[in-house]
């Protein structure tokens, strides 16, 4: 009996790219795992029924996800939540450190919870992405130091993206990676 390949949506809204490349890593793991990925920013993503799993991330600004995924979300709750569907978001709060940064930076916000729960993921996490300081006011960075910002620059953790790829894929019951991507 021949086993077709599972299809794969990621479906990303991004505002500086560090989101974008985070979904297209995501999706080039996948593919090497052998399942069918596509790859869409939120605002042309193809039709959810067409795929036997999504994967959604957002970059966060203001504690909330992007609107792009906000409005994918709730125009498709209904087709998300009659399949498998993970969620992922990119912003600062899993680089703060300390105890401020750790307590503001491990609760899931009001407006990102909503979203969570409207599709009901089999699983959520929050990645940390780029935060330069160029640009950026003052008051902003002052904010970002007192909350146990540590750094500046690409804040991503590749090992623990891929380890959450691999439990996506572990729950898909895709098999061990051809080849192994390179992340950005």
């Amino acid at each position: 009996m021949e086993t077709t390949a599972p299809r794969i949506a990621v479906v990303y809204a991004s505002a500086q790219g560090s989101t974008r490349e985070i979904a297209d890593f995501i999706g080039a793991s996948l593919s090497a795992r052998g399942a069918t990925v596509e790859v869409a920013d939120a605002e042309h993503a193809p039709d959810p029924t067409r795929f036997n799993a999504l994967i959604l991330g957002s970059a966060v600004h203001d504690r909330a996800l992007l609107p792009e995924l906000e409005g994918f979300v709730r125009d498709h709750r209904h087709e998300l939540r009659a399949r498998p569907v993970w969620l992922f978001s990119v912003g600062l709060g899993p680089a703060l450190v300390g105890p401020l940064g750790h307590l503001m930076g491990r609760a899931v916000p009001k407006r990102i919870a909503e979203v969570r729960d409207a599709v009901m993921p089999r699983g959520y996490r929050a990645f940390a992405g780029h935060y330069e300081r160029a640009g950026v006011s003052l008051p902003a960075r002052a904010l970002y130091r007192l909350l146990g910002g540590s750094r500046y620059g690409d804040l991503r953790d590749w090992t623990a993206i891929t380890a959450w790829i691999d439990t996506v894929a572990q729950e898909l019951k895709l098999p061990r990676p051809q080849a192994i991507p390179t992340h950005p």
